[in-house]
């Protein structure tokens, strides 16, 4: 079984930074992609960022050049870090690892972009 837990999530004015944290329990982490998501009440989630097991990485056009996934395999760790906030980028961020067809995802952390 593999559970997710994020964190990160805060209220930042226009124009900050945060970054967001996914640990992954479980042996398994490092042969698998790891996908941020985020969503917005009344909307599809939406995919933000990949990165793969072998480090390539791939984003929305809407958060390129601003935002940066990595990954920390001996930690079990995925990171978004997130510049130049917008008030857009308000939503719940979840973070996901698809096994063999099975998506297991975080239980989401709230990013709220406001003056």
């Amino acid at each position: 079984q593999v559970q997710l837990v994020e964190s990160g999530g805060g209220l930042v004015q226009p124009g900050g930074s945060l970054t967001l944290s996914c640990v992954a329990s479980g042996s398994i982490f490092s042969s698998y992609a790891m996908d941020w998501y985020r969503q917005v009440p009344g909307k599809r989630r939406e995919l933000v960022a990949v990165v793969t097991s072998a480090g390539s990485r791939n984003y929305a056009d809407s958060v390129k050049g601003r935002f940066t996934i990595s990954r920390d395999n001996a930690k079990k760790a995925v990171y978004l870090q997130m510049n130049s906030l917008k008030a857009e980028d308000t939503a719940v961020y979840y973070c996901r690892m698809a096994i063999l067809g099975i998506s297991y995802w975080g239980q989401g952390t709230q990013v709220t972009v406001s003056s």
